[in-house]
């Protein structure tokens, strides 16, 4: 345990200013995210942004790729739920339909066999499979998000459930405590957002 605090400490000192604004939008994005606050996207696109640079800048190309689907999703959300066609109310907050969940499994396992044969055989990852998975999974809980379904938040956490002992395992211990915020945050925005349905 005194090794992570340690290792903790040493990342906390050596951390960037685009480093730390990156960190406190992707906390304000979910955050408003579990309001209902559509302001989640830009703030998720500007951290986003400064992590594609930064992960890119590191080598960690999978994960700049994630963040460019994040930046792509984002935009995506916001149309979805800004459009307002003939009078037409943003899209509510609702619970998956059938289409939906099959749109989102194949999201999670065809896109996690397809990041895994890449990671597989183009890069030097030790972690093919667990990395692969942790991508794929928050591709699909963010297509659920831009889809203002309820279970996104359940499709993060699982994500999540992954990425907290793999970003230790990798010696990331200030993005492993972020995961932590952000998987207690996912767990209220659920039943936040369940709340939000049933008032309707």
């Amino acid at each position: 345990m005194h090794h992570w605090i340690e290792l903790l400490s040493e990342q906390i000192r050596q951390t960037t200013f685009l480093e730390w604004l990156a960190v406190v939008l992707g906390v304000t994005e979910v955050l408003l995210a579990r309001k209902n606050n559509i302001l989640l996207y830009p703030a998720g696109i500007i951290s986003s942004g400064i992590t594609i640079m930064l992960f890119f800048k590191a080598g960690l190309f999978a994960d700049a790729g994630l963040n460019l689907y994040y930046v792509i999703i984002s935009f995506y959300g916001w149309i979805i739920w800004s459009r307002r066609k003939a009078g037409e109310k943003p899209v509510k907050i609702a619970y998956a339909s059938g289409k939906e969940w099959l749109t989102t499994l194949l999201i999670a396992f065809g896109g996690g066999i397809g990041i895994w044969l890449i990671l597989k055989h183009f890069t030097p990852s030790t972690v093919p499979l667990w990395d692969a998975w942790v991508t794929s999974s928050a591709w699909a809980g963010t297509y659920l998000l831009a889809r203002r379904r309820i279970e996104n938040w359940v499709v993060l956490n699982v994500s999540n459930l992954f990425a907290i002992p793999l970003l230790f395992i990798k010696q990331l211990p200030l993005f492993a405590l972020l995961t932590i915020f952000l998987f207690i945050a996912a767990v209220f925005g659920f039943f936040d957002w369940k709340k939000i349905y049933e008032r309707k």
